[in-house]
């Protein structure tokens, strides 16, 4: 059956009548289709809060203007664990206490990380995207590459990477294919960290894989190794539950499956 006839059906059986307008509406609660099931039995009570709201307002809403919100009832709050909650609190809060006013970023999240240091400093956020940040007085955005930073040799004093090498070289973002994209990624940032300087980088680590075409992982060693000539000050790691480990010994992260390794170097 259809999302739209499943969607029909479900109020049919509340007792709507012909439901072809809001069923237009609902089509795309069916991108997950493991929610086809759940979505037909949330109708009923879906079209019961419609009846009862209306008879409160003295009004029904308009059906064409209906944006079913099905689940939300049932979930949780959020979640305050995983790579991102844990990796983007933990480098803001870096980048925040080294009294950084002007801070470079390669790609990480901006909704997390970058909205966090924006906070208190002024980002230049380079990605092979390009970025709207229309009004935004904090948030200077610039395309580039990280194979190809547009920056000077040892030109950047605070600088982040978060999440993104390890799709380097995948094609998955319109990139070239390249099999040593992320080493190649991690010596570009290498390059342009300046003497004294502070990088932080994120980035899955454990069993070193490739995951085609998502991500890659690294083995901790593997990127302390291809940033031979700068000093590791810290290695903390979100474990493969989803909890923050500081101050994490890299070894105890080479047989992981899918932690993620936050380091902070300085040249």
């Amino acid at each position: 059956m259809s999302l739209r006839n499943t969607v029909k059906a479900g109020l049919r059986a509340a007792g709507l009548g012909d439901a072809a307008r809001l069923g237009v509406q609902l089509a795309g609660l069916g991108l997950d289709l493991r929610r086809l099931p759940a979505t037909a039995a949330a109708l009923p009570w879906f079209v019961r809060s419609w009846r009862a709201y209306a008879a409160l307002a003295g009004e029904s809403p308009r059906v064409v203007e209906a944006y079913p919100c099905l689940f939300d009832r049932g979930d949780s709050a959020g979640s305050a664990s995983g790579h991102y909650f844990h990796q983007d609190l933990w480098a803001a809060r870096k980048v925040f206490d080294l009294g950084v006013r002007a801070h470079v970023d390669v790609g990480s999240r901006v909704d997390g990380f970058v909205a966090h240091v924006a906070s208190f400093a002024e980002v230049t956020y380079v990605d092979l995207r390009p970025l709207e940040a229309p009004g935004h007085p904090q948030i200077r955005a610039q395309v580039g590459s990280v194979l190809e930073l547009p920056f000077a040799d040892r030109s950047q004093r605070s600088l982040s990477c978060l999440h993104v090498i390890e799709h380097v070289g995948l094609g998955r973002y319109g990139d070239p294919l390249d099999p040593q994209g992320t080493l190649k990624a991690l010596a570009e940032l290498q390059r342009v960290l300046a003497p004294g300087g502070d990088l932080l980088v994120g980035v899955p680590v454990g069993r070193e894989r490739v995951c085609f075409n998502a991500h890659r992982v690294l083995a901790p060693t593997t990127v302390i190794a291809t940033m031979s000539e700068l000093t590791l000050r810290e290695f903390s790691a979100v474990d493969d539950r989803g909890a923050l480990v500081r101050d994490a010994s890299p070894e105890h992260f080479a047989g992981a499956d899918y932690a993620c390794g936050l380091f902070h170097f300085t040249r």
